[in-house]
């Protein structure tokens, strides 16, 4: 049962990160815009996303642990720029749904 949940969990971690960075890039853009971001912050940002979520959805034990952490410390400083920048909790929560399920997958795995 557990282990099912983990790898739905997986499945939406993988598919919410690479809908955003991918299909919603134009986004990604205006938000690190808005934050006064650099460009190159933004593309390590979304290159690390990427890596993590394919190590994600591996089956090396190790691979699962690393991109888990790596998902969790983003979405953790995402909701770090959220609340020094006073968003809505709307824009909040796909950080934390995201941060919570990367920890989940790390603790599980």
């Amino acid at each position: 049962m557990v282990s099912s949940v983990v790898e739905v969990l997986k499945i939406v971690v993988f598919t919410s990160v690479l809908f955003v960075w991918l299909v919603r890039y134009q986004n990604i853009i205006a938000e690190f815009r808005k934050y006064n971001y650099p460009d190159w912050l933004r593309d390590l940002v979304g290159i690390l996303k990427i890596s993590f979520v394919i190590m994600i959805v591996s089956k090396d034990s190790f691979l699962i642990q690393l991109g888990a952490s790596g998902i969790a410390l983003l979405m953790t400083a995402a909701f770090i720029t959220h609340l020094k920048v006073g968003s809505r909790l709307a824009l909040m929560l796909p950080s934390l749904f995201l941060l919570c399920c990367s920890c989940l997958i790390f603790y599980f795995n």
